[in-house]
């Protein structure tokens, strides 16, 4: 049972440890309705475009300023639920790796396996934020996470190793992190990144068949499928339960999908199901996957089914959306439960 396969026996009172690996960085976000969003149709990878005036000077309101990167979104995420939970990321040796830091740390999340690398910029992003639609576009300097290290004595308390989207040379810091995992016996949640499947998708699915739960986005999915299951035809693309079963058929307990307004299909040993999503209006979607994410992680770290893991994580992301960054609308234990027991979860006929 999932239950049994996600929690601590009884006698074991300590609760699981959580190392999440991968970025950081400071986002600033700058929300604006001055950008014009036209329709680019013949352009299949970017189908939408935001243009701004050349030379011109825009005023905005306010800026808001947060920690972004999936390890550390996630790794404060699941803080705020209470997981025992540190982030290995590396910062640079200057005052916004000095503010990352700290911020993680008011976060609730433990810093014994954070790096800094001496004369290197910690990471930075400047997000512009189309405040009609909460859609965003992301300019990032990787500098500091491009400098990762898997140190593997530094992983050693960990009894799970979320693993999410690295940088520089992130195939070599993988197969350390699987020799490391298979040795010791560490547990790996794997939610991979679109830029690690798309130049190394072997690799990705190398990590894949050792992962116990898996967690990627529709397009994530479908990449990693048309990979290992050559002539697969569009409708069966199109179906959720095709690609969840060719993804678990690869080795993980439990397999993820999200699809954001289409909700979120989850497979285990007991089948499939499917959450719907909370229509909210949205302020900023930076982030949002990152909360699902922590909410249905931390749910399954607590025993929770698999139907209320898909809850927590619709309630989280929903919320985060409300808000400007990855972390300012992560929800706590209490408030999420409130909530997600009004999150429609059906089973799905295989």
């Amino acid at each position: 049972m999932l239950r049994k396969f996600f929690s601590k026996s009884k006698r074991r009172a300590k609760t699981d440890t959580v190392i999440c690996i991968g970025s950081s960085s400071k986002d600033v976000f700058f929300p604006t309705d001055k950008g014009v969003i036209f329709d680019t149709p013949k352009d299949l990878t970017a189908q939408k475009k935001i243009a701004f005036e050349l030379g011109a000077k825009y005023q905005v309101e306010d800026r808001f300023e947060t920690v972004g990167g999936c390890a550390a979104n996630v790794a404060y995420g699941l803080a705020r639920l209470g997981a025992d939970v540190r982030c290995c990321t590396k910062i640079g040796d200057d005052s916004i790796g000095e503010w990352i830091g700290q911020e993680l740390k008011k976060g609730g999340v433990g810093l014994d396996v954070l790096q800094k690398e001496k004369k290197c910029k910690s990471d930075l992003s400047f997000i512009l934020v189309d405040a009609k639609t909460g859609e965003r576009t992301v300019f990032s300097d990787r500098s500091a996470n491009e400098k990762l290290e898997i140190i593997p004595g530094k992983l050693r308390k960990a009894d799970w190793l979320f693993v999410s989207s690295l940088n520089g040379p992130w195939q070599e810091n993988l197969k350390k992190i699987l020799k490391f995992s298979s040795e010791k016996k560490k547990r790996i949640a794997f939610n991979p990144g679109q830029k690690n499947i798309a130049t190394d998708t072997e690799a990705v699915i190398g990590a894949i068949t050792r992962a116990e739960l898996l967690m990627l986005n529709k397009d994530e999915a479908l990449e990693i499928v048309t990979h290992v299951a050559l002539g697969s035809t569009r409708k069966q693309l199109n179906d959720e339960a095709y690609l969840l079963e060719k993804l678990k058929d690869l080795g993980p307990r439990v397999v993820l999908i999200t699809d954001g307004i289409r909700g979120a299909w989850a497979k285990d040993e007991n089948g499939i199901s499917h959450a719907a999503a909370i229509v909210v209006e949205a302020v900023d979607t930076t982030g949002s996957g990152d909360a699902f994410t922590s909410g249905f992680f931390g749910a399954l770290l607590k025993g929770k089914t698999l139907g209320d893991a898909l809850a927590w994580g619709i309630v989280n992301g929903s919320n985060s959306v409300k808000e400007y960054g990855g972390q300012k609308g992560l929800l706590r234990e209490k408030e999420i439960r409130n909530i997600a027991k009004h999150v429609k979860i059906e089973k799905v006929n295989q």
